[in-house]
């Protein structure tokens, strides 16, 4: 897949990924504000421990999706992940995995659809972006190893 491809499906999973940064964290704060102005419990936790915990939560899983945006909006402008930055979309894909398996029972499977479309986005730009030019252990057309020498094949084993 050329260039024309692959610059393009960078982009689309960048934006896609600050838009989830923004919807995560938002969903986060507006649940711990919910339980927060309810007063609600679960099994004897304080209610103000748990808005709190939402929103950090909220904050810092947005801070992650938008770290995978940035990831993703460099991969486009540069023309390929590389180091760190191929370890965070790989583990963005997991997460959407994960999240796309959570999704199908929790909330039905339109959002389900989202998350593994977002998830095959990612494994698209990682996968586009591995494909060597040519194949590493090819020789050369005109018979000569890499450094000009002739290709010879290994010598036959012997047997005893």
């Amino acid at each position: 897949m050329g260039p024309v491809v692959r610059r393009p499906v960078a982009w689309i999973v960048a934006v896609l990924l600050f838009g989830e940064a923004l919807g995560i964290a938002a969903l986060n704060w507006f649940l711990g504000v919910v339980v927060d102005r309810q007063e609600m419990s679960l099994a004897g936790l304080d209610p103000h421990m748990m808005s709190v915990s939402s929103k950090i939560g909220g904050i810092a899983f947005g801070l992650y999706f938008a770290l995978c945006g940035l990831v993703a909006l460099l991969v486009a402008l540069r023309d390929g992940p590389g180091g760190l930055r191929r370890v965070l979309l790989i583990s963005a894909a997991v997460v959407h995995g994960l999240l796309g398996a959570f999704t199908w029972g929790l909330v039905g499977w339109p959002a389900f659809l989202f998350m593994v479309l977002v998830l095959g986005l990612i494994v698209l730009v990682l996968m586009t972006y591995d494909r060597p030019a040519e194949p590493a252990d090819a020789a050369p057309q005109d018979g000569a190893g890499g450094d000009g020498s002739p290709v010879t094949s290994p010598p036959a084993p012997t047997t005893p």
